[in-house]
């Protein structure tokens, strides 16, 4: 990723927007612009004058609005994030509502989802392990927004705590899935995996 473009001074006196609703309208406006631009082209050579060129925009404006070229990357990789989670919940319509239905339909929308964004949403992962330093929150802002969702897909007398045990089982089953979909030639193991997952959260329910 490219940072040392001289396109980004050390914090040039620029200052985000703050507060006003035209200034929030315009910063979700350009976020949204450089979150496509993420979307269709990864997060390589992601840099503030790349962001600036698919927003329309200059490097000053995005620096007003945010706070540099990692804080505008992570804001990218949330809204990404947030996405899916959304295209994954609204497929979420199937009766009765179990919890092993809920998550069928959920893994049915991320298998499905667009290789490319799978792929932009692995390579920040990636970084997160790559360079913790740097991109520490990449990574670490994943499962607050996953699970959330999952938890919210549990039988509403489960305690809390196993409510939040479970989720974190299948986020992170469903996680590895979703790399071996990315590397292998045909995904037959992650679905022959994804079968056991489904055998699991349904002894799980089983024992309420």
């Amino acid at each position: 990723m490219d940072n040392a473009t001289g396109d980004e001074p050390a914090r040039a006196g620029y200052r985000r927007s703050a507060g006003s609703p035209r200034g929030e309208a315009r910063r979700r406006e350009l976020l949204d612009k450089v979150t496509d631009d993420v979307a269709e082209n990864g997060l390589v050579d992601f840099s503030l004058r790349r962001a600036a060129r698919a927003a329309g925009t200059t490097h000053k404006v995005l620096l007003y609005h945010f706070d540099g070229t990692e804080d505008l990357l992570r804001q990218a990789v949330v809204t990404l994030r947030d996405r899916r989670i959304g295209n994954a919940l609204a497929a979420i319509t199937v009766e009765p509502a179990t919890l092993s239905a809920r998550v069928r339909a959920a893994w049915h929308s991320l298998r499905d989802e667009e290789s490319r964004l799978r792929r932009v949403l692995d390579q920040a992962m990636g970084l997160a392990m790559y360079d913790p330093g740097r991109y520490a929150a990449l990574g670490r802002g994943a499962s607050q927004q996953y699970l959330p969702a999952l938890v919210s897909f549990c039988p509403s007398h489960w305690p809390d705590q196993r409510k939040l045990e479970v989720a974190e089982m299948i986020l992170a089953t469903l996680r590895g899935f979703l790399v071996d979909l990315l590397t292998s030639d045909d995904g037959s193991g992650a679905e022959a995996g994804f079968q056991a997952l489904l055998r699991a959260v349904e002894r799980e329910e089983a024992a309420s």
